[in-house]
């Protein structure tokens, strides 16, 4: 400040600036004073902000290899995940392809029992059908024999011709024809 004020007095003194005049000792001042800021600046401001400097590219060293650290994981976690989800997937076909071949092959059984049953439903009908047959032609032959008794005992109730006794033998055996078809 004294400089300046200085300054401004010798100007409005001489009609000269003194900053552009040439003075010897302006040179040696200034040397000196520089020289000294610079070994204050040296001691006390350079060492702190270059410390700081190197501490915050340190810092900054660090939080880049952290942050290639995590991307490099980050790309291992997504691989192992998507190995995860793919192996998922094909559990998931895998389990899908064995329920159904499961339940076709459920199906399969329930529709060979269901034939195999119908068959032996079939077959017993058909055998006691047979049996019925068989019985109601057992019955219709004795229900035959009984009426040609009867027709016999008539006839021998009655003596009658042998033309009449033909025809009636006939008319037995035609009945007996129509109960056996």
């Amino acid at each position: 400040m004294n400089f300046l004020l200085i300054a401004i007095f010798a100007e409005s003194s001489s009609g000269k600036n003194p900053l552009t005049a040439v003075t010897p000792g302006l040179y040696i001042w200034t040397i000196i004073t520089f020289l000294l800021l610079f070994y204050v600046l040296a001691k006390f401001a350079w060492k702190p902000l270059l410390g700081m400097l190197e501490e915050r590219e340190n810092l900054i060293k660090t939080s880049l290899n952290d942050a290639e650290t995590a991307r490099k994981e980050l790309e291992k976690i997504n691989l192992e995940s998507e190995a995860i989800i793919t192996k998922a997937r094909t559990d998931a076909q895998s389990i899908l392809s064995d329920g159904k071949a499961a339940a076709e092959k459920i199906k399969d059984d329930t529709v060979a029992k269901a034939k195999e049953e119908a068959n032996k439903i079939k077959e017993e009908a058909k055998l006691q059908i047979k049996a019925e047959k068989d019985k109601a032609i057992s019955d219709i032959k004795k229900e035959v024999v009984d009426l040609s008794i009867s027709v016999a005992e008539k006839l021998i109730n009655k003596n009658i011709s042998e033309q009449d006794n033909s025809s009636l033998i006939e008319e037995s055996l035609k009945e007996i024809k129509q109960y056996e078809a």
